[in-house]
């Protein structure tokens, strides 16, 4: 457990091999759609604003819908290193704290695609023993989702330009 301000830090951690060089997969998460592309289809998510790509103080901005309420998430990119790692934070969200870090890492001539995230939830001990196996949970479907589209379409272009494009 980590303690930050305050507030237990919770973790998720979700890792794929794919089948690709890191520098295939890196471009693939670069494209200007991937937002949209890695959105699965039962999370409604409007996207408001994206600029800076994946470098240091690169923004997006969507909205989240948790049941019937619109909620406002803010990330900006705070860590890069091209063909490694980048990392967003939350500056405004559901979350009382959210930092995602996307690292690549080649195997073999393959590429290990690792989501770790550290978060805290707003609220105390209490909201956080109900909601919190409820976040890991929809973290675990989403973030399947997002590795199997990746693998998906980074294995298929392979070889061609314009990965997914």
């Amino acid at each position: 457990m980590i303690l930050v301000k305050g507030l237990k830090m919770l973790h998720f951690h979700y890792s794929t091999l794919i089948d690709a060089p890191v520098e295939v997969v890196w471009k693939f998460h670069e494209r200007s759609d991937i937002l949209q592309i890695l959105t699965p289809p039962w999370q409604p998510v409007q996207i408001i604003r994206r600029q800076g790509g994946l470098e240091i103080e690169a923004i997006s901005e969507f909205i989240i819908w948790l049941g019937p309420i619109p909620v406002k998430w803010v990330a900006v990119h705070t860590e890069y290193e091209k063909y490694r790692l980048f990392t967003d934070e939350q500056k405004e969200g559901p979350m009382a704290s959210w930092t995602h870090r996307h690292q690549f890492s080649e195997e073999n001539g393959q590429t290990r695609l690792t989501d770790a995230i550290a978060f805290s939830l707003p609220g105390d001990k209490l909201a956080e023993s109900f909601l919190g196996w409820w976040v890991d949970s929809r973290l675990n479907d989403m973030f399947k989702y997002r590795h199997d589209v990746t693998k998906r379409e980074c294995e298929r272009g392979v070889g061609s330009e314009g990965v997914g494009e």
